[in-house]
């Protein structure tokens, strides 16, 4: 609770219930070299998921005071954790609440729990022949589709050596991997 909180307050200018903060499609715990940690998954099962997610996160025409507010408190959390990011791994970060919002958001989430003392695993999952998907946009048929697409979304944040790689970040361990799985869909449904 106590760990939600100071995320909260890291991210959000004020408490309001319409409010949120970002949602991982999966956060598990975990034990990193016998630590406990996190696991957090970002999961997508084809290119437009990413395509789209090229913007920034922008204001809402009349937006309350409290939206105005939270809009400015998360770009300086994302600007805190790209200078963090920055010294830590010695690369030069990029990450913005104005360009590619999702997977910044995702990358300054990741900083921030190593900075409250918490290692982390940040996996990028791409479902392979995902065909029902196919009337959203083109499924991945292979692991190297997804991988390239991954690596080209990231390329004007950040440098493509991030990935597969164990960075020690806050004297916490912050591994971002590319993954991906096949995982069929049984379509009979079984009453």
């Amino acid at each position: 609770a106590e760990i939600s909180k100071k995320l909260r307050e890291w991210w959000l200018a004020g408490y309001n219930p319409n409010s949120r903060t970002p949602n991982f499609d999966i956060a598990s715990t975990c034990t990193i070299e016998g630590k406990p940690g996190l696991l957090l998954i970002e999961a997508k099962a084809h290119d437009e998921e990413l395509n789209n997610e090229t913007v920034g996160k922008k204001l809402m025409k009349g937006a309350s005071e409290n939206s105005k507010a939270n809009h400015e408190k998360i770009a300086d959390a994302i600007l805190a954790a790209r200078n963090g990011l920055n010294s830590a791994t010695g690369l030069i970060w990029k990450i913005s609440r104005d360009s590619h919002y999702q997977i910044s958001n995702r990358f300054a989430w990741s900083w921030k729990l190593t900075d409250l003392g918490i290692p982390v695993i940040l996996v990028y999952l791409g479902f392979l022949h995902a065909k029902e998907m196919s009337d959203k946009g083109k499924p991945f048929s292979k692991h190297f589709d997804w991988e390239q697409l991954v690596m080209e979304h990231s390329e004007p944040l950040f440098p493509p050596e991030v990935w597969g790689r164990w960075w020690m970040v806050n004297g916490q361990p912050f591994i971002p991997l590319i993954k991906s799985i096949e995982q069929p869909l049984d379509h009979e449904v079984k009453t």
